[in-house]
C-alpha cells in the first residue's frame, strides 16, 4: 500500500453506523458473514469502478437496511400498540415504505405517509400534502432512523395543520384563539376575560386522530363530545351554538363562586308554576335562579344574554365593550310563595321550567311579581365603590394628589355587578316588604338609604299617625318633640333583628335618674327578623301607640297647675320616663315603684309593681286593683295618691307570716295550711284570713288610718255571718288595746259579745245528743245539708229548746250580759260558734268523713284551702257560693238580739302605726309564756282558735261538759277528775290563754294547791303556746279523761316536764301530739293522748345530751302495768331496751294498790341508760 497515483485502492474495513437497540434484542444489525461478504463486494467494485462504484453500492445497502429498519419498527408498533390506527399498506425492500395512520377518521385519500429513496438518500413524502413536511424529513437521522418518531413528528405537525385551520374559523366566530405547545393544543378564550384554567383547550388524539375539547378547571363540562365532533366537521352553526351554550354554563360557574361566601344559592331549575303567558317566560331561556337565604319569598332572577361586536357586557370587568365572547346579565327580582298545583288557577296551562323536577317536587313556587332591577343605578350608587378610579373596598379614596392610581385587580370569575346586587337584594328586601306594609297602614318614609358612609341601610320615618283613642292633643305635643324615626337592621346575638331608633326632645318631666338628663332622648324598639313584615309593620304601630298612650297619662298630669302636683303628691315622685315605661317612686327614699306601661295586646295600662330590696313589693296584692283604677280613672295624680296612700297600710300587713304550716288545722294535720292569706277585695278593702278559719277586713281611709272589722260578716247585713268564716271572738276587745285616745269611747262602748239566736243554757251544762242517722256527704250536685230543725227532748239530759227559733229580746240580752260577766249559767255564742247548729259543709273537701267532726260540728273552722297565691284576686270569694241553708237556719243565723248587729261587724278606726305594730313579729307581752316573736294578732287569733276548739273538744268528750262560754272565756267540768277549769284570754293584752282549776265542792280535798298550780301552769307554759297546735289542745283535754288513780301520776308528768327531778339522768318532755318520727300507731299530727277502755296510750320524749328517746307508753288501769306500745312487724332496740327496763321495774317494785305511771316514769328517768351495742337512735324533729 501507498500514495502512489498507481497503486490501486484497497478496502480495509466496513462499520455499519446504523443502530437500533430495540431490534434483534440488541445483538448488531449485519451479521459478520454479511459484513464480510459485503466487505469483499465493495473491494470488487473498487476495483472495478473505482471509488465511486463501491460507495454507491454501500449506500444502497444503507438504505435497504434503514428501509427495513423502518419496516420492522412499525410491524412491531401494530403488533404491539398501533394495530387499529396503523398499518402498512406497501413495502418494497430497498424502495419504499408506505404507512397509513388516523384510519378511523374515514378520509378519503387517509392519511399516509410514503419513505422512499430519492437518490442517494431516502425522502419522506406526506398524503394529503403536509405544510412543514420538512421538519418531519428532518427526524429521520441516518444512524438511527425511528419510525414512532417519524410519526410522532408527522401527527404533531399534522395537528398543528389542523389546529390552525380550526383556528381561522373559531376567529371568524369571535373566539380569541391561539395554537401551541407540545403536543400541539388550540387554546379558546370562550368568555372574556378569562382565565387560563376557563379555556377550552382543543387537542388531536395522537393515536386516532380525532378532536379532543375540555376546560381543565371543570373536569365535567358538559356537552365537550357534541363540541369536539362540530369542530370536526366545521359546522359553524353548530360549532356557535355549543360555544354559546358553554360560554353561559362558564358564567353560571362564575356566578356560584361569586355567592359562595353570601347567603344564597344558585339554581338553574325551580318548581314553577305559572301559564304560558307568565312574564318570565319572556325572558332569555339561559337563566339562573338565586335564592336568598333570609328571603325565602324572594328569587333573584339572573338573565344571560350575548353581546354583540361593539356592545357593552356586563361581566367582570364593566370596562369591556365590544367582544362577542362577552355576556351581559339582567337582573329580576321576583316574589314567589310556595303552593300545590290545586291551589294554581289554571291547572290546565300549568308549564315548570324543568319537567323532571316538576313531576317529583312536593312543594311548588307560584311567581305573584317579577320587577327588573336597573344594574347601574344598584352599582353606581352612593357609597358604591365599583367603578370608582382610586377607591378599594373598605378604604377611604385615595386624594387627587396622589401619582398613582391604584386600580383594584380581581379575578376573572368574581363578577362584582352580581355579588353587589345580591347583597344588596338580601339588604334591601326585608325594607321594600316592611316599606310596603308600613305605607298600607298610613306611615309615610323616606325610602331605603345608605347610612355611616355606607355601612348600614336604614328607613327614615317621616310621619306617623295617631293610634286609636289617643288624645288629639297629646299626639300633637308628642310629634312636637319628635326629632327623627330610622328603621335599620342590626346584628344581635348572631341573629338579625330590626331595631327602630325613636328620637325625642327632652322630656315633659325632670327624673332624677342620670341617663336621663340629656336634651336627646333615644327609644330603642327591636323586633325578630321574620318572613311576615306585616307583623313587624304590626308590632311596630303598637310599640308607638304604647308611646302615645302613656305620653298622654304624663300629658294630662303636667297639665295640672304645679302647686296641687307638689301637695297632692307630696312623697310620690316619677323616678324615669323613657317614653315605653313610667317608673313611680314613694316609701322611705321612693324605694317602693310602681312602673306603668300600655299593652298594645289587651289595649290597656298595665300596673307592674317589682320586688325591691330588701322585701317585696308591698303592692303586689292590689295588683289587679290597680290596674283597674288606672284604666277606669286614666289619671295619674289620682294613682299616685292611692299608691302613697295605701303604702304603709300594705307594708304593715305584709309582715304578716303567710308560708303555710302543717298541722295548723286540727283534722287535715297532713295538709299545709297557710297561716295568713291575704285578699284584695278592692285598693281600699283587704282581707286577712287566718287558718282559713277567721277573716279580718281591712279598710284603708287614708291620712294613716284604716278600720278593721269581722270579716266574717256581711258587708250589707251586718246580723249575717257569711258562709265559710267564724266570727273572731273578743275582736272589738283586742283592738280597743290598739286605739288612740282621741278617737271617741262611743266606738267601743257596744257587746263584744256576738248575738246569740239561743235561750240562755239551762243550769248543769248543755249536752248534744249524736245525731240520729250518719251524716250524708255533700256534694255540689246534692240538696244542700241542713240541720235537724229540733233536737228531740227525749235524746236530752235536761229541758229542750229549739234551736232554730229566735228567741226573746230580753232572753238574749240577758245571754248576752251573762255571758260577759263569766262563770253563769247562761252561754252566748255567734250565729256562727259552735253553739249554733249550721248548714255548712267544709270548704275544702265536698266529701268529710262520717266521723269528722266537720259532720257533727258544722259551724267549726272551715278546712284550710288553697292559698290564692301571691297576687290575689276577690274573685277567690266573690264567686264561691257556699250550700243555701234552709229558711230555719236563716232564720237561726240571721236572728239578733234585740235586733241589733254585733259590734264586731263595725269597722274600728284605728293608726297605721298601730296597724303596723299589731302585725309586726315582737317578743311575748307581760304575762304570756315565753316564745318566738310573732305578730300580736297571730298570737290573739290563735288563742281565739286554741279556745273554740277546746270548746269543740269539750263537747265531744263524754267526760268534759260546758258550763258557760264567752267571748273571752270558757268554762267546762270534769265529773270524773272532780274539777272545774276556766279558760280565759288574758285581760290586758288578749294574746295569751290562761287556766284556772277550781276542784268541786265534793272533791276539794283530793287536789292540792300545788297540783293545781302546776296544771294551770303546764296549760300556759306547754299547751296553748306556739306554734298553737288544737291537736296538742285536744291530747290534754283528753288526759282529763283518765281514770282518777291515774290523774296525779299524770299531774307528776307534768311537774318533771316543768322542772325535771333533779338526780334523773334522762330530761322528759310530754307530747301532746303525734311527731313526724314517732311510732306509725297514730298518724303523726294527730293527738298523743288515747284513751281506749282502761287503757292509756301516751308519749314522752328523753332527752341526754344529743340523745332523744320517743317512747310510746301505754299505762293498764285494770292490771296497774307499764309497757311499751309498739308493732310487731317494727322492733327499735332502743324501745326494747326501754320495755325490758319497765318489765324489770314491775317485778321488783310491787305497789300495793298505788298507780305505777309515774314511779315507772321516773325510774326510766334516773335508772335507765342504753345498752352498749344499742345503735344511736335518730333525734325526732321537735313537736
Amino acid at each position: 500500500m501507498g500514495d502512489a497515483p498507481n497503486v490501486p485502492w484497497r478496502l480495509l474495513d466496513i462499520a455499519i453506523l446504523i443502530q437500533d437497540n430495540e431490534t434483534g434484542e440488541g445483538k448488531p444489525l449485519v451479521h459478520t458473514s454479511q459484513l464480510n461478504w459485503l466487505r469483499g463486494v465493495a473491494q470488487a467494485r473498487l476495483a472495478s469502478a473505482g471509488l465511486s462504484g463501491a460507495l454507491t453500492a454501500l449506500r444502497y445497502f444503507c438504505r435497504s437496511l434503514s428501509l427495513e429498519l423502518l419496516y420492522t419498527q412499525t410491524l412491531r408498533l401494530c403488533r404491539d400498540r398501533l394495530a387499529r390506527h396503523l398499518q402498512v399498506d406497501r413495502y418494497i425492500p430497498g424502495q419504499k415504505l408506505q404507512v397509513s395512520y388516523w384510519r378511523e377518521l374515514g378520509c378519503e385519500l387517509g392519511y399516509r405517509l410514503i419513505v422512499g429513496a430519492e437518490g442517494e438518500t431516502l425522502c419522506v413524502w406526506h398524503v394529503p400534502a403536509l405544510v412543514g413536511g420538512e421538519r418531519v424529513a428532518a427526524a429521520l437521522t441516518p444512524h438511527a432512523p425511528s419510525m414512532e418518531r417519524l410519526l410522532a413528528h408527522t401527527v404533531h405537525v399534522r395537528s398543528r395543520q389542523r389546529l390552525n385551520d380550526l383556528k381561522v374559523l373559531l376567529n371568524d366566530l369571535g373566539v380569541e384563539c391561539s395554537v401551541g405547545g407540545w403536543p400541539c393544543v388550540l387554546a379558546c378564550s370562550v368568555v372574556w376575560p378569562c382565565l387560563r384554567a376557563e379555556q377550552l383547550l382543543v387537542s388531536v388524539g395522537a393515536h386516532g386522530g380525532r378532536l379532543r375539547a375540555r376546560v381543565p378547571a371543570y373536569p365535567h363540562t358538559p356537552r365537550m363530545p357534541e363540541l369536539a365532533a362540530a369542530l370536526t366537521h366545521a359546522n359553524r352553526a353548530h360549532v356557535r351554538q355549543f360555544l354559546t351554550t358553554l360560554r353561559f354554563w362558564l358564567v353560571a360557574r362564575r356566578c356560584e363562586k361569586t355567592l359562595q361566601h353570601l347567603p344564597a344559592s344558585v339554581c338553574e331549575h325551580l318548581p314553577f308554576l305559572h301559564g304560558p303567558d307568565h312574564p318570565l317566560n319572556k325572558l332569555a331561556p339561559d337563566r339562573l335562579y338565586v335564592t336568598l337565604h333570609r328571603h325565602t319569598d324572594h328569587i333573584l332572577v339572573v338573565e344571560m344574554k350575548e353581546v354583540a361586536a361593539g356592545g357593552t357586557a356586563t361581566t367582570s370587568s364593566s370596562n369591556n365593550s365590544g367582544s362577542a365572547c362577552s355576556v351581559a346579565l339582567a337582573f329580576h327580582l321576583a316574589g314567589a310563595r310556595r303552593c300545590t298545583p290545586d291551589e294554581c288557577e289554571d291547572d290546565a296551562s300549568l308549564s315548570s321550567n324543568n319537567a323532571a323536577s316538576t313531576a317529583t317536587a312536593r312543594a311548588f313556587l307560584k311567581l305573584h311579581s317579577l320587577v327588573e332591577l336597573d344594574t347601574f343605578t344598584l352599582t353606581h350608587g352612593p357609597f358604591t365603590p365599583l367603578d370608582t378610579p382610586g377607591m378599594q373596598p373598605g378604604k377611604r379614596k385615595l386624594s387627587a394628589a396622589s401619582t398613582r392610581a391604584v386600580r383594584v385587580r380581581q379575578p376573572a370569575y368574581f363578577l362584582p355587578e352580581l355579588a353587589h346586587v345580591v347583597a344588596a337584594a338580601d339588604e334591601r328586601v326585608p325594607f321594600v316588604n316592611l316599606a310596603q306594609e308600613l305605607a298600607a297602614r298610613g306611615v309615610t318614609h323616606g325610602g331605603v338609604q345608605a347610612e355611616w358612609s355606607g355601612s348600614a341601610l336604614g328607613m327614615r320615618i317621616v310621619a306617623l299617625p295617631r293610634p286609636e283613642g289617643a288624645s288629639e292633643a297629646a299626639a300633637a305635643a308628642l310629634r312636637a318633640r319628635l326629632l327623627a324615626a330610622t328603621v335599620r337592621l342590626t346584628t344581635k346575638n348572631h341573629a338579625r333583628v330590626w331595631t327602630a331608633e325613636i328620637v325625642f326632645h327632652g322630656s315633659p318631666v325632670s327624673t332624677p335618674n342620670p341617663k336621663e338628663q340629656g336634651e336627646r332622648r333615644c327609644v330603642y324598639l327591636q323586633y325578630d327578623l321574620g318572613t311576615d313584615a306585616g307583623r313587624t309593620a304590626d308590632a311596630f304601630l303598637a310599640d308607638w301607640a304604647a308611646i302615645v298612650h302613656l305620653h298622654t297619662l304624663l300629658y294630662d298630669f303636667m297639665l295640672r297647675p304645679s302647686q296641687e302636683r307638689e301637695s297632692l303628691w307630696q312623697g310620690v315622685c316619677i323616678r324615669s320616663y323613657t317614653y315605653r315605661s313610667l317608673v313611680l317612686g314613694w316609701g322611705a327614699g321612693a324605694r317602693a315603684t310602681a312602673v306603668l306601661q300600655w299593652s298594645a295586646a289587651t289595649q290597656r295600662y298595665t300596673v307592674a309593681t317589682p320586688a325591691h330590696q330588701p322585701a317585696a313589693n308591698a303592692h303586689h296584692l292590689l295588683h289587679h286593683h290597680l290596674d283597674h283604677y288606672l284604666n277606669w280613672h286614666k289619671e295619674l295624680m289620682s294613682l299616685g295618691v292611692v299608691l302613697r296612700e295605701t303604702y304603709a297600710p300594705l307594708l304593715a300587713l305584709s309582715r304578716l307570716p303567710t308560708l303555710p304550716q302543717l298541722g295548723l288545722h286540727h283534722v287535715r294535720t297532713l295538709m299545709p295550711t297557710p297561716t295568713f292569706t291575704l285578699l284584695a277585695h278592692s285598693w281600699r278593702k283587704i282581707r286577712i284570713i287566718y287558718a282559713g278559719a277567721y277573716s279580718i277586713e281591712v279598710g284603708i281611709r287614708g291620712g294613716n288610718m284604716v278600720t278593721i272589722r269581722d270579716g266574717s260578716y256581711s258587708k250589707f247585713d251586718r246580723s249575717t255571718v257569711v258562709d265559710e268564716f267564724a266570727p273572731a271572738q273578743g275582736l272589738k276587745t283586742f283592738l280597743s288595746r290598739y286605739v288612740d285616745d282621741n278617737i271617741s269611747a262611743r266606738l267601743l262602748a257596744e257587746d263584744d259579745n256576738p248575738p246569740s239566736p239561743m235561750s240562755p243554757m239551762p243550769p248543769g251544762g248543755l249536752r248534744f245528743p249524736a245525731p240520729l242517722t250518719p251524716p250524708q256527704p255533700h256534694t255540689p250536685h246534692s240538696a244542700p245539708v241542713t240541720p235537724h230543725p229540733a233536737s228531740p227532748a227525749h235524746q236530752m239530759g235536761g229541758g229542750s229548746f229549739n234551736l232554730t227559733s229566735p228567741p226573746g229580746s230580753a232572753g238574749g240580752a240577758g245571754a248576752g250580759a251573762g255571758g260577759g260577766a263569766g262563770g253563769g249559767a247562761g252561754v252566748s255564742a255567734s250565729p256562727a260558734s259552735p253553739m249554733a247548729p249550721s248548714p255548712l259543709a267544709p270548704a275544702a273537701s265536698p266529701h268529710p268523713p262520717p266521723t269528722s267532726p266537720f259532720t257533727a260540728w258544722p259551724a267549726s273552722p272551715s278546712l284550710p284551702r288553697p292559698s290564692p297565691g301571691h297576687h290575689p284576686s276577690p274573685r277567690h270569694h266573690v264567686d264561691y257560693k257556699g250550700p243555701q241553708a234552709s229558711s230555719s237556719s236563716a232564720a237561726a243565723r240571721g236572728g239578733t238580739s234585740g235586733g241589733r248587729g254585733w259590734s264586731g261587724a263595725v269597722g274600728t278606726p284605728l293608726a297605721v302605726s298601730k296597724l303596723e305594730a299589731m302585725c309586726s313579729p315582737a317578743e311575748p307581752p307581760p304575762g304570756a309564756p315565753p316564745g318566738p316573736p310573732l305578730a300580736p294578732l297571730q298570737r290573739f287569733l290563735a288563742c281565739v282558735y286554741m279556745k273554740r276548739a277546746l270548746q269543740r273538744f269539750v263537747h265531744q268528750e263524754e267526760f268534759l261538759s260546758l258550763v258557760s262560754a264567752d267571748a273571752t272565756s270558757l268554762t267546762f267540768r270534769c265529773e270524773g277528775a272532780g274539777l272545774a277549769a276556766r279558760v280565759t284570754l288574758h285581760p290586758q293584752h288578749m294574746q295569751s290563754l290562761h287556766l284556772q282549776v277550781t276542784p268541786l265542792a265534793d272533791v276539794k280535798d283530793n287536789w292540792s294547791a300545788d297540783d293545781l298550780q302546776v296544771m294551770e301552769k303546764f296549760f300556759e307554759q306547754r299547751v296553748a303556746v306556739s306554734p298553737f297546735r288544737a291537736t296538742a289542745l285536744q291530747g290534754w283535754a283528753r288526759a282529763w279523761g283518765a281514770p282518777g288513780a291515774a290523774l296525779p301520776s299524770l299531774v307528776a308528768l307534768m311537774r318533771a316536764d316543768l322542772a325535771p327531778v333533779a338526780p334523773a339522768l334522762w330530761t322528759p318532755h310530754w307530747l301532746l301530739r303525734i311527731p313526724p318520727a314517732g311510732s306509725q300507731i297514730v298518724p303523726a299530727g294527730q293527738p298523743a293522748v288515747l284513751l281506749a277502755k282502761h287503757k292509756i296510750l301516751f308519749f314522752i320524749c328523753l332527752t341526754r345530751g344529743e340523745t332523744q328517746l320517743l317512747l310510746p307508753l301505754v299505762y293498764d288501769v285494770q292490771s296497774n302495768a307499764m309497757q311499751i306500745a309498739e308493732r310487731r312487724e317494727v322492733q327499735q332496740p332502743h324501745l326494747l331496751a326501754v320495755n325490758m327496763h319497765l318489765k324489770r321495774f314491775a317485778e321488783f317494785n310491787q305497789s300495793h294498790g298505788e298507780c305505777i305511771l309515774w314511779p315507772a316514769v321516773r325510774d326510766l328517768l334516773i335508772n335507765f341508760s342504753l345498752p352498749p351495742d344499742a345503735p344511736q337512735p335518730p333525734a325526732p324533729p321537735p313537736p
